[in-house]
């Protein structure tokens, strides 16, 4: 190989790591604000704000399902760039689906 296509197999493989990496941030991200949703602002802040307490666990359902999408979305992408991290990111993505899937069947037993 040439040098040119060497720098480029290695500019792309930077590029699908960096992605990969902004892909999980973002998953992170998801799961951390349904989190503040859950613990925080609809426990303590909405009801002083006059806010009806069943609005939390159908914001929870939503912000769930997109968090565990989002994780699901970071595992393919760090897989598909072959990131050297990816079976750490892996694990660590699956325990936040696994939470993300008890916070989920919760919400759905307050609702019904």
């Amino acid at each position: 190989m040439s040098e040119s296509t060497v720098e480029k197999v290695k500019a792309s493989e930077t590029v699908s790591n960096e992605k990969a990496q902004n892909t999980f941030s973002t998953a992170m991200v998801i799961s951390g604000i349904r989190c503040a949703f859950t613990y925080v602002i609809f426990p303590i802040l909405a009801p002083a704000l006059g806010i009806a307490s069943g609005v939390g666990s159908g914001i929870g359902l939503v912000a769930s399902l997109i968090g565990i999408a989002a994780n699901i979305y970071s595992i393919k992408r760090f897989h598909a760039s072959n990131h050297q991290w990816k079976w750490r990111i892996t694990a660590l993505n699956l325990s936040v689906i696994i939470l993300l899937t008890v916070l989920l069947i919760l919400d759905l037993t307050s609702l019904l």
